[in-house]
């Protein structure tokens, strides 16, 4: 898999209990226009995992070239504490999940279906609200086992 360039994303959501909670992921994929829907893939072992476990609802924001960083922070547990340090993060949106200014685009979605698959959980989204960010396409890319700028 790692010939596979992929797009990287941050998924984003809350608990039940109204604790934000983020993950790197690069497995998110468009699977209906009607209705609009995508899928994400997450290891059924992560926090961010157990909290979509919950039925809440979540944003993919597509990351920019210039957001690594925090996608580094929120891709290893060790920088658990520093991936809400951004103040990019957004609280106001439908959905209630926090979101990330300046991302490409940013899908709010609510969970429509959940299908597990030996380690990881397959969450199938209905997209409710888009925000696209104005201006080039800057997406940042992962390839080969590092970021790679298109």
């Amino acid at each position: 898999m790692r010939r596979l360039a992929s797009g990287v994303c941050i998924l984003s959501t809350k608990c039940s209990a109204g604790t934000p909670s983020a993950m790197t992921v690069s497995s998110v994929t468009s699977v209906s226009d009607t209705p609009p829907s995508l899928l994400v893939c997450v290891n059924n072992r992560t926090s961010t995992g157990e909290v979509l476990r919950e039925g809440v609802p979540f944003c993919i924001n597509v990351l920019s070239y210039n957001q690594e960083l925090i996608s580094r922070y929120c891709a290893s547990p060790d920088s658990k504490n520093l991936r809400f340090s951004d103040n990019r993060w957004k609280y106001v949106s439908s959905s209630g999940a926090p979101y990330l200014e300046g991302s490409q685009a940013v899908f709010f979605c609510d969970q429509d279906q959940t299908i597990s698959y030996n380690t990881h959980d397959i969450f199938i989204g209905r997209i409710q609200e888009v925000l696209v960010e104005a201006g080039p396409v800057s997406s940042l890319i992962y390839l080969d086992g590092s970021y790679q700028r298109l």
